[in-house]
């Protein structure tokens, strides 16, 4: 029989939902929102007149059209806004084309770099977007709109799954994986391997040899920081540099990040988790006033 330890759930982040509660719909001029459907996670933000009034940010489940209406439903919830009166959705990510009520589809290479400039800042220049199953590169102008980029989306090494399979194998809180990986007293050699099924024996292999758990989770944050750091020189970094996506909450692999890259990312206003759903509602947002102009 398993026992309570081994039943929990430790690859299973924290979903979250938010209203504002300065804001009121029923005054606003534009109601748009935005629907994120990636491969881990969903998020839907919806926004009055460019500024955040909701959003939510989920778990995406086995289907991308059900984790859609989901995210928008919890999104929702409470606020007395419906559907039919938001203007205009713009759907993104990984499951972009499966968000049923959208009235248009945008890539999230396009959408993170316009939400890491609401975000961050009209100066943000790099951005690093760590998604569920792939790492992105953009470079992005004044406006968000993106110059340039690079994608790794050839295994999950470096990405959220990645993380979610060592936080299942060490049995430690994926909530609590970047925070234990700095508690060292000296930084440990990384995994040598790039791909997490090997990465996975090779820590196996070190937990056997008598490394804490800090250690292995140190050496793991550290070979994924410096996967993401080879991809971010691939494409040539400009500052200012920020970083968008769940594993942009992880302490240890950001830190690794700045530390060898000698730069520092600026604290995100909200939570960064939402940055791709923030930019196709801004997008969206932008679609209502073109449309009014053509009228």
């Amino acid at each position: 029989m398993l026992n309570a330890e081994s039943e929990k759930e430790y690859w299973r982040w924290t979903e979250s939902r938010y209203t504002n509660p300065d804001l009121k719909w029923e005054s606003a001029d534009i109601i748009s929102a935005g629907v994120d459907v990636g491969s881990v996670s969903t998020q839907a933000v919806i926004m009055l007149d460019g500024e955040i009034y909701c959003y939510s940010s989920m778990r995406t489940g086995s289907n991308s059209p059900d984790s859609a209406n989901n995210a928008m439903d919890w999104a929702l919830e409470g606020t007395g806004l419906t559907l039919d009166k938001i203007q205009y959705v713009v759907g993104t990510g990984y499951g972009r084309v499966n968000v049923s009520f959208a009235k248009r589809a945008i890539t999230e290479i396009a959408c993170h770099a316009r939400g890491a400039n609401f975000i961050y800042g009209p100066e943000i220049r790099t951005v690093l977007d760590m998604g569920g199953q792939d790492c992105k590169a953009i470079r992005c102008d004044q406006r968000g709109k993106v110059t340039a980029f690079l994608m790794n989306d050839k295994c999950a090494a470096g990405t959220g799954r990645g993380m979610e399979v060592f936080a299942d194998l060490l049995q430690v809180h994926i909530n609590d994986v970047g925070k234990m990986s700095l508690d060292i007293e000296k930084e440990p050699e990384p995994v040598s391997s790039t791909c997490v099924v090997f990465a996975k024996s090779e820590a196996v292999g070190l937990l056997r040899k008598g490394w804490p758990k800090e250690k292995v989770l140190a050496a793991y944050c550290s070979a994924m920081a410096h996967r993401i750091v080879t991809l971010l020189l691939r494409l040539g970094i400009e500052e200012k540099f920020a970083i968008t996506g769940g594993i942009a909450k992880n302490i240890g692999v950001v830190k690794r990040i700045e530390d060898e890259l000698k730069l520092k990312a600026p604290e995100p206003s909200v939570d960064p988790q939402i940055a791709g759903a923030i930019g196709a509602a801004l997008f969206a947002k932008a679609l209502v006033e073109k449309e009014r102009k053509k009228a």
